[in-house]
């Protein structure tokens, strides 16, 4: 079992930046990748951004150079540090942790950018 406990969300103007957390616990030796996602209101889940391993990241489109996914020196935690945020942001994040064959999901947390 693996789980992840985030922190970070909250309101912030557009322009603004806000960073995420996810602790991950548990039995990790089969995750592969750690990530987070998002689903915003009447849309589904989204991908967001994921680190591998080998600290390899990938990015949605709609964040590349907004967005920075991190895990410093491969710990428990990662980050998702995002910044110019748009109002089109506004969604419910998840941490997520990747095995071959199970998904693992946080509750998730509420961001919104509004003025």
């Amino acid at each position: 079992q693996v789980q992840l406990v985030e922190s970070g969300g909250g309101l912030v103007q557009p322009g603004g930046s806000l960073r995420l957390s996810c602790v991950v616990s548990g039995t990790t030796y089969r995750v592969y990748v750690l990530g987070w996602y998002r689903q915003a209101p009447g849309k589904q889940r989204e991908f967001v951004a994921n680190i591998f391993s080998g600290h390899t990241t990938t990015y949605a489109d709609s964040v590349k150079g907004r967005f920075i996914i991190s895990r410093p020196n491969g710990a428990d935690t990662i980050y998702l540090q995002m910044n110019s945020l748009r109002p089109e942001d506004t969604a419910i994040y998840y941490c997520n942790a990747a095995e071959v064959n199970y998904n693992y999901w946080g509750n998730g947390l509420l961001v919104t950018v509004s003025s």
